[in-house]
C-alpha cells in the first residue's frame, strides 16, 4: 500500500513539473516526458538538435523545477578534464607548510548541462566517463564521490560539424537515452515569439524535491516484470547484432549492434514509462516505446545504409514490425 501511494504521488509530482516547465518551454512534450523517465531511471541523457530549438533552456528549466544543485559546463576545443573535474592547487598554512588541496569543478553536482559536449576534444570527453559510471572522480591518486542524484544531461548540434569531435562509442553507450528535437509545429512556434517577446512574471516553481526523486528512482526499480517482457527485450536488442540474427534487414543494414547494457535500459524505462501511465508492470508496449531513443545511438548502419539514406529510426521501426 505504501509504494501504491507514492506512484500516485509520483504521477501528480509529474503532472505539476509539466506545469511548470510548460511556463517556459512550448510543446516538446514527449521530450520532457522521455527526460523525466531517465531521471526516474538514474539515466544520463544525449540531447541532438539543430540550433535555436531551446535543447538547453529544456534542461535548465528542468533542473529548476527539481530541488536539486545544477552546473552548466560549456565545451570548448579548449576545455581542459581539469576544468570539469577540479583541480589540486598548493596551499600555505599558518605555519608555512605547503600542502596540496583539491577544489571540486563543477561535475561536483546533481544535475550536469554538458552543452555542445561533441566540442570538445576526446581526452576532455573522457573525463565524464567515470563519473557518469560510478559516481566518482580520481585526482591525485584520490577518489571523491559524487553525491546521488547525478545526472549529466548533453546536448550536440548534429548538423554543423566543423570543430567537432564525435563521441567515442564507450561514452555513448552511458547515455541511457539519444533524444532527437524537431523544429516545432506553426502553432507552436507563434506561442514561442509571443513567450519570448512578452514579459514573463510567472517563474517556475519546484515540484519535485530530492528526498522524493530518491524515493520515486527506489520505487521504480522494485516495480515487477515478466519474464517473457524482459526475454522479449533482450531477443530484441539481440537482433540487432549482424552476427547473432537471422534477420535480412540486420545483416544488410547494421554493422554493430546494441551491447547488454540496452537491453537493461529497456526494462529500466519500461518500468517507468508503465508506471507513469498508471500500470502497476510493463507490458511489451512499454518497452516498445523505449527502443529508438534507448537504442538509436547504440547500433552503427552500414556503408549500405547510408548511401541509401536509411536512417537509424527507421531500421528500429522496420526490426520492430518484423520481431
Amino acid at each position: 500500500m505504501k509504494n501504491v501511494k507514492i506512484i500516485e504521488n509520483l504521477v501528480k509530482d509529474k503532472q505539476q513539473l509539466d506545469q511548470e516547465i510548460s511556463k517556459i518551454i512550448v510543446g516538446q512534450n514527449e521530450v520532457i516526458d522521455y527526460l523525466f523517465t531517465g531521471l526516474l531511471c538514474s539515466g544520463h541523457i544525449l540531447l541532438e538538435g539543430v540550433p535555436g530549438l531551446a535543447k538547453t533552456l529544456l534542461i535548465k528549466s528542468l533542473a529548476e523545477t527539481l530541488d536539486l544543485n545544477f552546473n552548466r559546463i560549456q565545451f570548448t576545443p579548449d576545455l581542459m578534464p581539469s576544468d570539469i573535474t577540479g583541480t589540486e592547487i598548493i596551499e600555505e598554512d599558518s605555519t608555512g607548510k605547503r600542502n596540496f588541496s583539491f577544489y571540486k569543478g563543477p561535475i561536483f553536482s546533481n544535475i550536469i548541462l554538458a552543452d555542445e559536449i561533441n566540442r570538445t576534444p576526446p581526452k576532455t570527453q573522457s573525463a565524464l566517463l567515470q563519473a557518469m559510471q560510478e559516481y566518482k572522480i580520481t585526482s591525485g591518486g584520490k577518489t571523491y564521490d559524487i553525491e546521488s542524484p547525478f545526472f549529466v544531461l548533453a546536448t550536440q548540434n548534429p548538423i554543423e560539424q566543423e570543430g567537432t569531435y564525435p563521441l567515442p562509442e564507450a561514452q555513448l553507450d552511458r547515455f541511457m537515452f539519444n533524444l532527437l528535437i524537431d523544429y516545432p509545429s506553426k502553432e507552436e512556434e507563434m506561442n514561442i515569439v509571443k513567450n519570448n517577446t512578452n514579459v514573463n512574471d510567472n517563474p517556475i516553481k519546484i515540484s519535485i524535491n530530492k528526498e522524493n526523486l530518491l524515493n520515486y528512482q527506489h520505487i521504480i526499480k522494485e516495480v515487477p516484470v515478466a519474464d517473457n517482457v524482459i526475454e522479449y527485450a533482450v531477443n530484441f536488442v539481440s537482433e540487432t547484432r549482424p552476427n547473432h540474427t537471422s534477420q535480412k534487414l540486420v545483416k544488410d543494414m547494421i554493422d554493430w549492434g546494441a551491447g547488454p547494457r540496452a537491453s537493461s535500459y529497456l526494462i529500466l524505462g519500461a518500468k517507468a514509462h508503465a508506471v507513469l501511465n498508471g500500470n502497476t508492470t510493463p507490458e511489451i508496449s512499454d518497452v516498445h516505446a523505449m527502443i529508438k531513443p534507448v537504442l538509436r545511438h547504440r547500433i552503427i548502419p552500414n556503408f549500405n545504409a547510408e548511401t541509401e539514406g536509411i536512417s537509424k529510426d527507421s531500421i528500429l521501426d522496420q526490426l520492430i514490425d518484423i520481431i
